[in-house]
């Protein structure tokens, strides 16, 4: 910290009590100088030769015959006014960034001009501001921050603009010329973590980042916060992503729990303003914030009950980057009345928006250029749909976990972006097999409504291993992952699909096609009521699993050499195809019996992934009945 000492003589100033300073000389003191509850008794002659004011005041006293002073409204109070007796004294002061501001204020409150007398404190101050403070970055903070208890004269003496230039012009240098030092722990440097960087066996200077100065700007108060990054983006040398940078920081150290994205504790008000002060100084340029930081200051602005322009500005920014959020960060609290943990209506609301500006940019060119330019490089238009599609995947699986949640809140939600293609609708899936195992008590055509949402054809192994044994599922949405397994397995033997009857195919989706299963809603209700026996499934299951045997299994054990598996193969795949039409059919002519089979087992489902491998190593029928146990 830079400091500068006037005067030369030894300090004599002697205090009595909390509230009497006094000169410790052989002369009699000749004034009464009150400044708030202190009394300063002092001399006319060493205050009177520098100080325009107290001479006007001294000039009044005299033709009331009294010695007695009041300066009650001299900035910075007797702190300042002290320092200024002892300079008129010529005794030794020390000024630095704490008080200097305040020095400065006091020496104008009390005129100390250079028409009074050559080398006055005004003069001497300007001097250590201009040499050495408004030059030191760390000292330039601390006087800024001082200003504030000072005002007015802080701002009409244009000491507040110099530290605000000060600090803009050296947040806005080039990081090859920051010479000084800076406060940086959120990210450590390769030289702090002990591994610098060589160039040619000689050991680098360490690199200045930069977002350099962002922490130490994380110190000072909203308001004065704002004017400083309002100067520095004036200046237009530092990038948008860097300015986010800087909020980001300053939001984690002013809004409590804000990392965890709630905010707790704390002076509800002042986080408010912290979070609506941040949404207006966002950087206009496009893609400048992560969506991540957008969301955490959305869920704010709710839980604060901030206005309502900072919180449209930001579900609008949202919208834009969509695609490069987090299910965890969509994860907003509903509101205390609401039956749901989660609000679903802000989702709801993100993802329409979305919709909104795809459509838009496929009939404007400059829209869909200005929505590339918003996100990442790596989210084209397709990728960027599929990548909001998956996150709805796995913002349902969560929210299917509430037992509140309404079905028509799920599946609008879901159809939302039921046209946008994905490779896989295991995420889907995995959210209404969640949503079926919380809400047990929906009825069967709720089951047949929510189940519509998922392309069968589409779902991994693993995932329709997981589906045929899950005892939640329709038997519609059972067959069809059974048909669509049987077309896996014939493809990857090189057969050709079953030519299976039409009043079997009703059953399939796409009617005859193997499409996807969201697009046929036109069966009737007893294509869904149909219920094949425990037997049934079981069958057709060791169908598929002969089917595999004779895509490469069979030879595993065989040792008479390639003629003799090609045969056995061919062989165990045509019987396989016979076999699985007249189980198809056995499967459609189940409806018209006089009785259901019940299926039922005492066992859960579990999530796709956990199925135990010892269930998928035999095709033999267990003895178990029940959709999931089979095997």
């Amino acid at each position: 910290m830079k400091f500068m000492k006037l005067g030369s003589k030894p300090d004599s100033f002697q205090i009595d009590g909390d509230n009497i300073r006094y000169v410790a000389t052989e002369l009699t003191t000749d004034m009464l100088v009150n400044v708030g509850s202190v009394k300063f008794y002092l001399h006319k002659f060493p205050l009177l030769s520098k100080s325009s004011h107290l001479q006007k005041l001294v000039s009044n006293t005299n033709e009331e015959n009294t010695d007695e002073i009041n300066i009650h409204d001299i900035p910075g109070g007797p702190a300042a006014f002290e320092i200024c007796a002892k300079f008129c004294y010529g005794m030794i002061v020390t000024l630095n960034a704490y008080n200097v501001v305040a020095a400065r204020c006091a020496a104008e409150y009390l005129e100390m001009y250079e028409t009074v007398e050559k080398g006055n404190l005004i003069y001497k101050i300007e001097v250590f501001l201009n040499s050495s403070i408004f030059r030191s970055w760390k000292d330039s903070i601390i006087v800024l921050q001082t200003t504030k208890s000072l005002c007015p004269w802080s701002e009409e003496l244009k000491v507040v603009s110099h530290c605000l230039d000060s600090i803009a012009s050296k947040a806005c240098i080039e990081t090859a010329r920051v010479e000084w030092s800076y406060t940086y722990n959120r990210k450590k440097l390769q030289s702090e973590n002990g591994h610098e960087p060589l160039w040619n066996g000689v050991r680098k200077l360490p690199t200045v980042p930069n977002d350099w100065w962002v922490e130490d700007l994380c110190e000072l108060q909203l308001d004065l916060y704002k004017r400083v990054i309002t100067t520095i983006k004036a200046k237009g040398r530092i990038s948008s992503d860097v300015i986010g940078e800087a909020l980001h920081a300053y939001a984690l150290r002013r809004l409590p729990g804000f990392s965890k994205g709630v905010v707790q504790g704390g002076d509800v008000l002042k986080c408010g303003s912290v979070v609506e002060t941040i949404v207006r100084l966002l950087p206009t340029e496009k893609g400048s914030v992560p969506c991540g930081f957008l969301l955490k200051l959305l869920r704010a602005t709710i839980s604060l009950e901030c206005g309502e322009v900072e919180r449209h500005e930001l579900m609008r920014r949202i919208s834009q980057q969509l695609a490069e959020a987090t299910v965890v960060d969509l994860l907003i609290r509903a509101p205390a009345d609401e039956t749901t943990i989660y609000d679903i209506d802000i989702v709801q609301s993100l993802v329409e928006d979305f919709l909104t500006n795809e459509q838009t940019a496929q009939t404007d060119p400059l829209i869909e250029s200005e929505l590339q330019e918003i996100r990442s490089p790596r989210f084209g238009t397709d990728v960027s749909k599929a990548s909001v599609a998956k996150l709805v995947d796995g913002y349902l699986a969560e929210i299917a976990r509430d037992p509140n949640l309404p079905l028509p809140k799920f599946v609008n939600l879901a159809e939302m972006v039921a046209s946008f293609s994905r490779p896989s609708h295991d995420g889907i899936y995995r959210a209404i097999d969640m949503f079926l195992k919380e809400h047990p008590g929906i009825s069967k055509s709720e089951r047949k409504r929510i189940c519509r949402l998922m392309d069968c054809g589409k779902l991994s192994a693993e995932a329709c291993m997981h589906a045929v044994q899950n005892e939640r599922l329709p038997l519609r949405t059972v067959v069809q992952v059974l048909f669509f397994e049987l077309v896996r397995a014939t493809t990857t033997t090189g057969n050709s699909t079953p030519d299976l009857p039409g009043s079997i195919r009703a059953l399939l989706p796409g009617s005859g096609s193997h499409g996807s299963s969201r697009s046929t809603t036109t069966n009737t209700e007893e294509d869904w009521d149909a219920v094949p026996t425990a037997e049934d499934i079981k069958a057709l299951k060791g169908e598929l699993a002969t089917l595999r045997l004779g895509s490469g299994g069979v030879g595993s054990n065989r040792s008479d050499g390639p003629k003799s598996i090609n045969a056995d193969s061919a062989a165990a795949n045509k019987k396989g195809l016979i076999m699985s039409k007249k189980i198809f059919s056995k499967l459609w002519s189940s409806k018209d019996r006089s009785g259901s089979c019940e299926i039922s087992s005492s066992e859960t489902s579990e999530s796709p992934g956990s199925t135990n491998a010892e269930e998928t190593k035999s095709s033999t029928p267990s003895a178990r009945s029940g959709r999931h146990s089979l095997s």
